[in-house]
Parts: C-alpha cells; structure tokens; sequence
C-alpha cells in the first residue's frame, strides 16, 4: 500500500510540475522570440525564424523610433491608462459600498441599468459617441478616450465590488458610528483600508483591458497627440509591412515596460489578492 502511495504520488507531482513548466514555457515562448527577432536582420528572419542573430545590434530599434513617435504613443497610454484606472476605482468604491449597505427606492434600478451595460456591445455605441465627441469638442483628446475607458470599466468592477462589501462585517461600522464617526469617516478610515484587496484587483483589471483596448483607441482618435500603444502598433503593421526586424523592436519596446513594471510590483499585487481571498 505504502509503495502504490508513492508511485502515485510521483506520478501526481510529474504530471504536476510538467504541466506547469508546459504553461510557463507557452507564457514565455512568444515573449522571448519576439525580443531575440528584435536584434535579427530581415535577411536571417527570413531564412530561419528560430535562429540566433548573428551580432546583438540596436539598429532596429533606432529605425523603430524614427518611423513613429512610439514613445508619445506609449506616454498617451500611461497619461490614459493611470487616469482612467484612478477615476473608476474613486467611482465605484463608493457607488458600490452604498448600493451594498444600503435599501433605496431606485437601488434595484441602478443595478439593473448597471447590468444591462454589460451587454451593450461596443459597436452599438460607436455612431452616438463618435458624433457626441465631435459635437463637444473632445474627439482626438486624452479627455475623450479617459471618459470613454472609465465609464467601459465601471459595470464589472461595479459587481466586483459590491461583492467584496459583503464579506466586511457590519459590525465594524456599527461600532464606528457608536463611537461617534461620520458616514464619511467610517468609509474612509475603516472600510476602504479593508477593502483594499477588491480596490487593488480591480484596478489591475481595468489597466490590462485599457492598456490593450484598440478599437474605441482607433476610432475617436486621428492624429498622435491622443493615439495610444495599439494604436502604434497597428501603425508600424503597416509602415514595416517588409520589415520584421523593426516590426518587432517595436512590439519588445511597447510590452516590455508593462512587464518590467508587473515584476516590479508582482509582491504587492499578490499579497493584496491573498488577502482578498482569505478575508473572513
């Protein structure tokens, strides 16, 4: 019995640490690629596409940067991306902490007109928002696309949180109002501080999704004071449509950041969803 443990159990751990290493290796593949593909020659992509580069030279990443202005398209997505993420956070952390405390006449209301945006689909709005934006001056503005992106990730983070609301005891709040605390004291003080988890995940979420949104970025923006990085990316599609090399230069210098900045602050994004997850 001991012996058919063992096996079992080794059998169970292979099958488990390949499966991992199979994920990381299929995370990591295209990443790697891109980046080694950045110092090739056009001449060596084209013969063979999983070679070496025969010398590391920063010759594509020089083309990369006279052809487009990738590095204001990559500072528009941070101005966007860190402001839009700031105001749907603000939003919905309070929205959410009334809707799940509190009984109110158009409480059900909110919340359906808050779950019927979620089916709305993008192109159904595109039309109205296209001519509104020109009508109100703000089309092929960070303005523009900031209010497009925070209003797009108020309804998932909307029930994201009104979730984790629920798993904070009353109890606390109770005893916050006994001791005299204001409404505005109590959720500022006691209620956001726990809440942090939720307020972190949902922040990450909303940086992803607007980092890499394309399709509102390409449609309410025309010119390169407001374009964001997918934007610049589909531009070099094009511009480099012969040229591999500064095609991926290009891609290595708009996802490295990202993920540089992810590794930098990997510890504190976990530590927040473990939290999260063991509340209670």
């Amino acid at each position: 019995m001991r012996k058919t443990s063992k096996v079992k159990n080794g059998i169970a751990s292979f099958f488990k640490y390949f499966f991992m290493i199979l994920l990381i290796f299929i995370s990591l593949a295209p990443i790697v690629w891109a980046f080694i593909s950045s110092f090739k020659s056009y001449a060596e992509i084209n013969s063979s596409a999983l070679s070496w580069p025969s010398r590391f030279s920063l010759d594509n990443y020089k083309a990369a940067l006279q052809y487009a202005p990738i590095l204001k398209y990559f500072m528009n997505s941070v101005i966007i991306v860190c402001v839009s993420v700031l105001v749907t956070v603000a939003l919905v952390a309070m929205c959410a902490y009334v809707i799940s405390r509190f009984q109110f006449k158009l409480k059900t209301l909110i919340v359906l007109l808050i779950s019927a945006s979620l089916m709305l689909p993008a192109q159904a709005i595109s039309q109205p928002l296209f001519a509104i934006f020109q009508k109100l001056g703000i089309f092929d503005t960070k303005l523009g696309l900031i209010i497009v992106y925070s209003a797009m990730g108020i309804p998932m983070s909307f029930f994201v949180m009104v979730s984790y609301y629920k798993t904070i005891s009353t109890a606390l709040e109770e005893s916050a109002y006994i001791d005299g605390a204001t409404f505005i004291q109590t959720f500022l003080h006691i209620i956001l501080p726990l809440a942090k988890p939720g307020l972190v995940t949902i922040a990450m979420i909303q940086f992803i999704n607007i980092w890499n949104e394309f399709y509102f970025a390409l449609m309410l923006t025309s010119g390169d004071r407001a374009r964001t990085v997918p934007i610049a990316l589909n531009y070099y599609m094009g511009t480099f449509a012969n040229n591999y090399s500064a095609l991926f230069a290009a891609v290595v210098m708009t996802v490295l950041p990202t993920i540089i900045l992810f590794i930098l602050l990997q510890r504190q994004v976990m530590e927040s969803l473990t939290a999260g997850a063991v509340k209670g």
